[in-house]
């Protein structure tokens, strides 16, 4: 089994186990929606209240093994704890803050990427507003490859909705246009098709 499926089979248990809602995006989630391509690593946002994180942080390092030496502060500083299955394999556990990622879990879907593995994972809207504020070149590529495989089923006024708060939040248009160009290019190569 490919090392990320592996962990994120782990990483399902557990969090289920302990009863902590979660939602796996980057490439993982990028294997169902876009163009399938090798991942290395597993991006996890998990919801716990605010005052739980250094508790819950404790407690996903007694079980992952942190890739960091001081949890505590760099857990407080970046709300992401940086991790390793048991397989060896990378993760990212990243505590999210009340408003879009509640509604990012509320939205996660179910994906089955192996034989015996069932996790959630983010909805192709979702994975893509993450890929545009992030706004790398494998970024945009992965943007680019969500497009093509959902095409029409993608609900553009939801990207567009919650990438025009972050494009006020990070005093830059680059955000929306990360998703809005690549869209607008599928909508007139294939505005043909759709007619």
């Amino acid at each position: 089994m490919i090392l990320p499926y592996d962990a994120a089979r782990e990483i399902h248990e557990y969090l289920s186990e302990q009863g902590i809602p979660y939602v796996i995006i980057g490439g993982v989630a990028v294997q169902r929606w876009g163009e399938p391509r090798l991942t290395k690593d597993v991006d996890v946002t998990i919801v716990v209240p605010v005052e739980d994180t250094e508790v819950v942080a404790e407690r996903l390092s007694e079980k992952f093994k942190p890739r960091i030496e001081n949890i505590q502060d760099f857990v407080r500083q970046n709300r992401v704890l940086p991790a390793m299955a048991a397989n060896g394999c990378e993760i990212d556990f990243s505590f999210a803050l009340p408003g879009y990622e509640e509604v990012l879990l509320e939205r996660a879907v179910w994906f089955e990427p192996a034989p015996k593995v069932r996790i959630k994972i983010c909805s192709a809207e979702d994975l893509i507003i993450h890929k545009a504020v992030a706004g790398r070149p494998r970024d945009l590529q992965d943007i680019e490859s969500v497009i093509v495989r959902q095409g029409d089923k993608l609900d553009a006024a939801y990207i567009r909705s919650w990438l025009k708060r972050f494009s006020l939040i990070l005093e830059t248009d680059a955000v929306l246009d990360n998703f809005e160009k690549p869209y607008q290019t599928w909508r007139s190569l294939t505005k043909g098709e759709r007619e």
